[in-house]
């Protein structure tokens, strides 16, 4: 079965999430460490992710400004997507992520996880966030 897989891009980690096989429950894989602006090096993760998982759609947090502007941070996940389809045979999406990290913090917090254990899921649990929005908005 194919599978969805979301991504939630920072300057140094990645956040990664996958769906389930029947593509309606995201569920957090890991947040990718890697050197300050080297998206070569999350990219080429992230491919192998993709090989070894049958995924067929990438779904790409898109950071816009709270008044919907595209700033640096978007650009960069722009240009991200770009390389992603050049690498590899698979669709990747762009999709608005204004407020998934707060929501994933504020599940985190709800759940009484500390703040050093919510700095280290954070990331992955945005990707979540983000896939399982993608996710939703199909089945509507």
């Amino acid at each position: 079965m194919e599978k969805i897989l979301g991504l939630d891009l920072g300057s140094r980690t990645c956040g990664i999430a996958m769906s389930d096989a029947l593509d309606m429950i995201a569920h957090g894989v890991e947040t990718y460490h890697f050197q300050e602006n080297h998206y070569g090096d999350a990219a080429k993760h992230i491919q192998k992710i993709v090989e070894g998982n049958h995924i067929h759609t990438i779904v790409l947090g898109l950071p816009k400004h709270m008044n919907g502007d595209l700033g640096e941070r978007a650009q960069i996940s722009i240009h991200f997507k770009e390389r992603l389809e050049k690498m590899m045979d698979v669709e990747v999406v762009l999709i608005d992520e204004r407020l998934t990290t707060v929501i994933a913090a504020n599940q985190l917090i709800f759940a009484d996880v500390s703040r050093k254990k919510r700095k280290k899921v954070i990331d992955k649990m945005a990707a979540v966030e983000i896939l399982q929005g993608y996710l939703d908005g199909q089945r509507r």
